[in-house]
């Protein structure tokens, strides 16, 4: 009897080896016990909200900024999927990435942006199967907000490698505000509705590109995408010196505001091509030409004297008219405009100017993406009553902007319970562990 109780122990033994060492290797995506599980509520109710951005997967993984956190996002997404508790999933821009391609390349390669988006679907399979499978589970309600990097993909061309996604659009092009039903104090944007340099332009270049919505930012990318495939070469060409027009007028004072921040990108991020080469291909949003980066600058031919521009000739002057087409509640000074074109802390500032401190705004907690600078803002509204602002910071490769990369926020929604609390945490998935960055918490 004891010979057979040990075999019989041994047996169990030895199964019960194979089949912690069977767990110990599957392809289990969710979180070990010892580690946090940003998507667990602790209950049975679906009642949390994901929101994830600035993800930029691109059409050519040689020169995309998303390749190596990709298997990440994969599991990420595999996460929310698996999650009882997540009811939503909100993919607050600058999923599809059209801009950053180096500026000698043609971004459709002779073809058209379905094709195009096509070939991102196919470059990144991993990571559209993990969305369309949250997607065509219907347990995980997933909405796609546009950014400025996919400004001019269409809603149908997201719907072709995205069928079924919820896509929260203004009338126009290239710009979205999502508030999920459930949760209407909330507002999640891209939060380039109110930057200068990537906000819709549907008023410059229109006898160049008619019909053409892109804004300088775009252009900026594209010669970025090239100093980043040079290398951080030596820089090809000098910059011509332009003064400030001593006529004191004011469109001219404005336009050399503009000069100085090209000249801080031209300095920044140097390519060794020169300034006059008709190297920017572009064949897309009613572009058709080559231009060079002096197309770009504003110039001058006398020191002190008139300042003008090629492209985006007389932008300086229209940016009210823009806020107005792109629906900006609260005017931007366009000096203010154009000094922070490339600073977060002014997307941190709008978020509180057109929501918190705007009267005709009732939303508590607003989320942006844009800026790659993840982190959580607490304020107050117009009313004295607490406001959170979030960034859902970004999922690059190589984050430049901030410490942190693989970001995500989540909204826990709360409950009729009086003493509940809304809670917004942002965390990250750094080297695939998920760690808490900041916590808030209010009651609307």
């Amino acid at each position: 009897m004891k010979i057979i109780m040990k075999k019989i122990s041994l047996y169990f033994v030895l199964f019960l080896l194979s089949t912690l060492s069977s767990c110990s290797n599957s392809d289990s995506t969710g979180p070990a016990d010892s580690e946090i599980n940003p998507f667990s509520n602790g209950g049975n109710e679906r009642n949390m909200l994901v929101v994830i951005s600035d993800i930029h997967l691109g059409a050519d993984t040689s020169y995309a900024e998303c390749n190596k956190n990709r298997d990440a996002l994969e599991k990420i997404l595999k996460q929310i999927r698996e999650a009882p508790n997540v009811k939503e999933l909100v993919i607050a821009g600058d999923l599809l990435d059209e801009w950053f391609v180096p500026a000698t390349i043609d971004t459709y390669q002779g073809k058209d942006q379905a094709d195009f988006v096509q070939r991102i679907a196919t470059t990144n399979k991993g990571v559209i199967d993990a969305i369309n499978n949250i997607i065509q589970d219907s347990n995980v309600f997933v909405t796609y907000v546009p950014g400025n990097h996919d400004l001019t993909i269409t809603a149908a061309n997201v719907e072709l490698i995205l069928p079924g996604i919820n896509q929260a659009r203004d009338s126009g092009l290239g710009l979205g505000t999502y508030s999920p039903a459930d949760y209407p104090k909330i507002a999640i944007e891209h939060g380039h509705r109110y930057n200068f340099f990537c906000a819709p332009d549907p008023i410059s270049n229109q006898v160049a590109a008619p019909g053409t919505i892109l804004p300088p930012g775009y252009f900026f990318t594209r010669i970025a995408a090239l100093h980043v495939m040079q290398d951080d070469p030596i820089p090809g060409d000098t910059l011509d010196i332009v003064t400030k027009n001593t006529s004191g007028n004011e469109s001219q004072d404005l336009l050399f505001a503009y000069r100085k921040l090209w000249e801080w990108a031209i300095n920044y991020l140097p390519i060794e091509n020169k300034f006059d080469e008709n190297m920017i291909v572009t064949n897309i949003d009613g572009f058709t030409g080559n231009y060079s980066v002096n197309d770009l600058l504003p110039h001058q031919t006398t020191t002190g004297g008139l300042i003008n521009v090629d492209l985006y000739n007389g932008i300086q002057d229209t940016w009210d008219q823009r806020q107005a087409l792109n629906h900006v509640a609260i005017n931007i000074p366009v000096l203010q405009a154009i000094a922070n074109s490339a600073k977060s802390s002014e997307s941190d500032l709008q978020a509180t100017t057109q929501y918190f401190l705007n009267l005709k705004s009732d939303k508590r907690i607003v989320i942006f993406g844009h800026t790659h600078d993840a982190k959580i803002i607490a304020s107050e509204d117009h009313e004295g009553q607490k406001a959170i602002y979030a960034n859902s910071g970004t999922w690059i490769d190589s984050n430049n902007v901030a410490a942190t990369t693989m970001n995500f926020v989540v909204v826990t929604a709360q409950d009729a319970d009086t003493s509940s609390q809304t809670y917004v945490r942002l965390y990250n998935f750094e080297n695939e562990v998920v760690t808490e960055m900041a916590e808030d918490s209010l009651r609307y």
